[in-house]
């Protein structure tokens, strides 16, 4: 048997403290951890067409921004591992010399779909106009009240882009607190040489997606996105048909879009991501007013019009 330790009580209550400060302390580690981080996002930089025998400085520079955005506090909420938002942005360098950066970015994201292992992909859209400086090494910090790094001012504006797309899938117009810290991102953004945030830009720019998120013509867009998912593939576990209906009756929504926004950028951004999955979800399953449905596919996304002919359920 081990001896029975005594200890004086002042030894015992110092003891009790640091195990209680301890705990404390553990605790508050651990609730930072969960809401520190919103995004499980793969950041890739790939620099194959600039032909560096020394790729240090893009492993670097990859490394840098995995750990800026996964774990950097983008908001208030506290989100459990299993809800951290399953996203991709792919940067591709074009030209390199010293610390100036010519590329392009491919940011991607997906939501889980209620009651399955079905990730259904939310965003898909590649930005040309990613200009930036940095030295390897160089700390990323965001100050949201200053523009002082293009870099990170575009990463961070698709952190936000990501959220709201997301939190719109879940609530009607749910992402509009994060699409308002993009814009005043795009804002502040203004008054740098650097291209994709002016309107001048042209509507395919980071101006262009931000204006049409935020802007009253195209709320009929947000309320497709909360339709398509929450009432739509949220509900096919429960009842196929009940959900495919509301998946149906979400491009009616962006009828309403196209209607006064004739093939505006926003709608092409939607369809980018889902052309794949309203061909598969549509061609299987409970019977839906197929034909009307095409009607509307054919409206909003012509360029599509192959894809919706292979629609045949």
């Amino acid at each position: 048997m081990l001896p029975r330790i005594f200890l004086p009580k002042y030894a015992a209550g110092c003891l009790k403290a640091v195990w209680s400060n301890t705990l404390l302390l553990f605790v508050l580690l651990w609730s930072y951890s969960l809401s520190a981080q919103e995004l499980n996002c793969r950041v890739i930089v790939n620099a194959e067409q600039v032909g560096q025998s020394n790729k240090q400085i893009f492993e670097s520079l990859e490394k840098s921004l995995t750990d800026f955005v996964n774990k950097t506090q983008w908001t208030n909420r506290v989100y459990a591992p299993q809800e951290r938002i399953k996203s991709s942005m792919y940067i591709t360098i074009n030209n390199y010399e010293s610390d100036r950066f010519t590329a392009s970015i491919q940011v991607q994201s997906s939501r889980p779909v209620y009651n399955s292992a079905y990730e259904s992909p939310v965003l898909n859209f590649q930005d040309r106009q990613f200009n930036f400086r940095y030295l390897e090494f160089q700390p990323l910090f965001f100050n949201p009240n200053t523009f002082e790094s293009n870099l990170v001012s575009v990463v961070t504006y698709y952190v936000y882009i990501i959220l709201g797309m997301d939190a719109d899938t879940f609530t009607p117009e749910g992402g509009t607190p994060y699409y308002e810290q993009a814009r005043n991102i795009v804002n502040l953004a203004q008054s740098s040489d650097y291209s994709g945030w002016k309107q001048s830009d042209g509507n395919k720019s980071r101006w262009g997606l931000i204006d049409n998120l935020l802007s009253n013509p195209f709320k009929s867009y947000r309320t497709a996105l909360y339709e398509y998912h929450r009432k739509g593939l949220d509900m096919m576990t429960e009842d196929a048909a009940s959900g495919k209906e509301s998946m149906a009756r979400s491009m009616k929504f962006l009828e309403r879009v196209n209607s006064t926004r004739p093939n505006s950028f926003l709608l092409q951004v939607f369809f980018d991501a889902k052309k794949d999955e309203i061909l598969k979800v549509f061609s299987d399953g409970p019977k839906v007013d197929i034909i009307s449905l095409k009607n509307s596919l054919n409206k909003v996304a012509p360029v599509y019009a192959n894809t919706w002919e292979e629609i045949t359920f």
